[in-house]
């Protein structure tokens, strides 16, 4: 077995477990920001110390930073906070399986995202993605009950936090990369691991900043809740490493085709450990979701 399918299989697990822990950081009293600020607060030293080992150990000096990265990554870092609040308020309206199958509707955004930010279109396979995750996404926008009329099936809290999931993780990749092109000097892994250092770092402050202002209270409840955000914060940064590695062994439509795995586990985690019920019609979406994914990272 190549190396490249342990460690994306490995990077899925990683983040399948780092939102469980976040929905039960949210189910245990924590606000939306709180358990998305417990992602943040826990990883940054990790990823820190871990881009200073690599650099100190490769015999770099690390990269020089300049206004284009700033611009990239403070960008993309606001729009990873936006994302992960939408993930984790959908909890509070959907399992947790179909909280995440909404969340990978980046993928797809991601395709729209590149092409009005850097300029990188998409071509028939691509479009055809787009078409049928756009399906998904209204099969699994359908309230539990299914009752009501048409357009409240369609257009409902759900199915609004869930695009905008997918929107801003969209842009928070693109900013992502182009903050690491960005960068003067290192190889890959070093560009790559600097990016994910300073935006981690500033993510954490930002948050801080903002939860001293308008939740009081939530940052001590993160640090009291140590024994779950800790994993949070784990997970992340194992996630993290695993996905960026894994794109450096193979080709990123394979790892990201295999990484839909992600929606296996979170069906599991949902059955398994909430005793959620996933209905016929979410697991159709679910379904319909999975094949535009596929569609787009394997043939567009």
């Amino acid at each position: 077995m190549e190396a490249w399918i342990p460690i994306t299989i490995m990077a899925a697990l990683a983040q399948t477990v780092r939102f469980m822990a976040q929905k039960q950081l949210k189910t245990a009293g924590l606000s939306t920001g709180g358990a998305t600020f417990a992602r943040f607060v826990y990883s940054a030293p990790l990823v820190a110390v871990l881009i200073l080992i690599y650099a100190n150990a490769s015999g770099q000096p690390l990269p020089g930073v300049n206004g284009r990265f700033w611009a990239y990554a403070m960008s993309g870092g606001l729009a990873q906070i936006l994302a992960t609040m939408c993930v984790v308020a959908i909890f509070a309206h959907r399992n947790f399986a179909v909280g995440i199958t909404f969340k990978k509707t980046e993928v797809v955004m991601t395709a729209i995202a590149s092409f009005l930010i850097l300029g990188e279109g998409v071509g028939l396979w691509g479009g055809v993605a787009i078409a049928i995750g756009l399906v998904g996404v209204l099969v699994l926008s359908d309230p539990p009950g299914g009752e009501g009329a048409w357009s409240a099936r369609i257009f409902n809290r759900s199915a609004g936090l869930g695009i905008a999931s997918g929107v801003f993780f969209a842009i928070s990749a693109v900013g992502y990369r182009g903050a690491s092109l960005s960068l003067e000097g290192g190889d890959t892994a070093l560009r790559a691991g600097v990016t994910l250092a300073i935006v981690t770092a500033s993510q954490t402050l930002a948050m801080a900043i903002w939860l001293a202002w308008r939740e009081r209270g939530q940052i001590m409840a993160v640090l009291r809740a140590w024994r779950v955000a800790a994993v949070v914060g784990v997970m992340s940064m194992i996630g993290s490493f695993c996905w960026f590695t894994a794109f450096t062994l193979q080709n990123v439509a394979y790892v990201n085709a295999l990484g839909q795995v992600e929606l296996i586990f979170s069906i599991a985690a949902s059955a398994l450990f909430f005793r959620e019920k996933i209905t016929s019609r979410e697991y159709t979406g679910i379904a319909v979701l999975t094949a535009g994914i596929l569609v787009l990272v394997l043939l567009g």
